[in-house]
């Protein structure tokens, strides 16, 4: 297990345009003070429906024991999770003969087919992580407030799909839960909690890509200088935890329409698709004598338009040994415009 097996408390912050959001995952034992990660909403406030403080002189005192206590995750069970069945993927299926992890066995994000050296726009040296198809419809991630607008410090973020349940993806759109100032962290550990109670749902407009992955996962490259590797950070999903990795090589906000925003990529096949056993099921080509694909990707973390979910674009392999950027992956012969949506984070630039 990585290091962050011992320590999970993950506080993440993303702008909603002027409003900072905290997206909280965390397990373990680690007490630092949340006041600083604090969010002025406004003074929206909300009834959580028989969870608020009641600040009335009447002398009477709730008892709290009627209320849902909290679970804590280390003693809650671990949800299973599968990337590679029939219903959780499209291009990364399990058989008999790809050798593809087990159900809810843990992955080895560095080893093929799981990671691609490809070409940036201008030649660049890139990697990426290749995570299959997802669509760019996001998924919904809850994240806990208090009225006052803290975070629930040691609240887990809650998640209502995982892969193989319809409406699953990668990626999610950040939904900022209002609840009472007396909350305690873990009251609510499914969304049918966050439903029942009656709290405030909010959505930011925010994206974070976070694959859910099985229990002891690992993926050792990230871009940027926060994190040396993917952290993998907890989450409830219907009472279980799920480990998800966070990917943040930029920052992205929903489309107009509340979609993931789409970069394109241009690839070459050992097989062009449309022949006998072409396209994916061929491979990518590779240089010979390496693994170096020409995979270009037409942005990079930190430019104008980057975005992880990449645009499929097929060219002829006759063209191979002339694409090495952008340019030139664009003057080949293109086969197909959009033939997939994928989730392939960039992890290193050189």
């Amino acid at each position: 297990m990585s290091d962050n097996d011992t320590t999970r408390r993950k506080f993440i912050q993303v702008a909603s345009g002027s409003t900072a959001v905290a997206l909280a995952g965390c397990l373990g034992g680690d007490d630092g003070d949340d006041s600083d990660d604090s969010m002025d909403d406004g003074g929206d406030t909300m009834d959580g429906g028989g969870g608020t403080m009641d600040d009335s002189n009447d002398g009477t005192t709730e008892d709290s024991s009627d209320g849902p206590e909290p679970t804590d995750p280390s003693d809650a069970p671990a949800a299973a999770v599968d990337r590679f069945s029939e219903d959780a993927g499209t291009l990364l299926v399990r058989n008999d003969e790809n050798g593809l992890p087990g159900p809810d066995e843990p992955v080895d994000f560095d080893q093929g087919p799981h990671i691609t050296r490809g070409l940036g726009p201008d030649g660049e040296m890139v990697e990426y992580y290749n995570f299959d198809v997802q669509s760019q419809t996001p998924a919904p991630i809850y994240a806990l407030f208090y009225e006052s607008g803290d975070p629930v410090g040691d609240q887990l973020n809650i998640i209502d799909v995982i892969p193989g349940d319809e409406g699953y993806n990668d990626f999610w759109h950040v939904h900022k839960v209002t609840v009472p100032d007396d909350y305690e962290a873990n009251v609510a550990t499914s969304v049918d909690d966050i439903t029942e109670a009656g709290y405030d749902v909010e959505p930011t407009g925010m994206i974070k890509n976070c694959p859910v992955v099985p229990e002891g996962s690992t993926a050792s490259k990230h871009f940027g200088d926060n994190h040396d590797e993917a952290p993998l950070v907890d989450g409830w999903y219907d009472g279980q935890v799920v480990p998800y990795f966070l990917f943040e090589e930029d920052s992205y906000e929903a489309d107009g329409d509340g979609n993931v925003s789409l970069s394109p990529i241009y690839v070459s096949f050992n097989t062009n698709p449309g022949q006998e056993g072409g396209g994916p099921a061929s491979g990518f080509m590779t240089e010979e004598g390496n693994d170096q694909t020409h995979n270009v990707v037409a942005t990079l973390p930190g430019k104008a338009g980057y975005s992880p979910l990449w645009m499929v674009n097929p060219y002829d392999n006759a063209d191979f040994d002339g694409v090495s950027d952008l340019d030139s992956a664009t003057d080949a012969n293109v086969l197909a415009m959009g033939a997939a949506t994928v989730n392939c984070p960039i992890v290193s630039v050189n």
